[in-house]
């Protein structure tokens, strides 16, 4: 199942892995979600305190699965399936960066999962592409990813502001990474790979510090 795979890639990039899967909190009808602001997009994560501790639901529209199960991503990323792969992949991040943070007791801020989100959808294309192409770098991946965004119609000033704020830190990072570690004569994924990790591990004010 695909978004049990994007889990799975995620897990093992980072190094986190999750006692949950993302099948088990999954909501695919857009008529189960609360009537809230931006119901109309492809993809959205649910959180809910109650006394019993957090509650979390991950939706992703029932269409977009559908159009990995024909066409994945995991087997051939393409640009026939980026986009939905994108949506799917940020709904994967957002709830395995949540559950792995919540089960140790550490807070989770929104422009902090929604940087991580950014970083999760370059840093999985970048190596399924790289493997689905004998090694070769994706060159114009970044491009695509990071300043061929457009946000969801309706969003309000701050959710918007939250949104640039991630994709432009994330942009920055990943690319400093990349010239620094895979685009020069003697390439060095083993210390890329070890700062991603790193990142992955901070929390708000220092995964801000470290992609300025």
């Amino acid at each position: 199942m695909v978004l049990r795979d994007m889990q799975t890639l995620l897990a093992r990039l980072y190094d986190v892995p999750s006692e949950y899967d993302v099948y088990d909190f999954l909501i695919t009808d857009r008529r189960s979600l609360p009537q809230a602001p931006h119901t109309e997009v492809d993809e959205q994560v649910l959180v809910a305190h109650t006394h019993e501790g957090v509650r979390v639901g991950v939706y992703i529209d029932d269409a977009v699965i559908e159009r990995l199960g024909d066409n994945n991503p995991l087997t051939a990323l393409n640009d026939a399936n980026l986009a939905d792969y994108c949506t799917a992949l940020e709904g994967v991040s957002h709830f395995h960066y949540l559950t792995w943070r919540a089960s140790r007791d550490l807070p989770v801020s929104l422009l902090e999962l929604e940087l991580q989100a950014e970083v999760d959808k370059y840093v999985a294309a970048l190596c399924l592409l790289t493997s689905q192409r004998d090694g070769e770098f994706p060159g114009s991946l970044h491009e695509r990813l990071f300043h061929g965004v457009r946000f969801a119609n309706g969003l309000d000033d701050e959710a918007l502001v939250r949104y640039q704020t991630a994709n432009r830190h994330a942009a920055r990072f990943c690319r400093r990474l990349d010239e620094r570690f895979l685009r020069t004569r003697q390439t060095r994924p083993e210390a890329w790979l070890a700062e991603m990790r790193k990142l992955y591990r901070c929390g708000h004010a220092e995964k801000l510090r470290r992609t300025s």
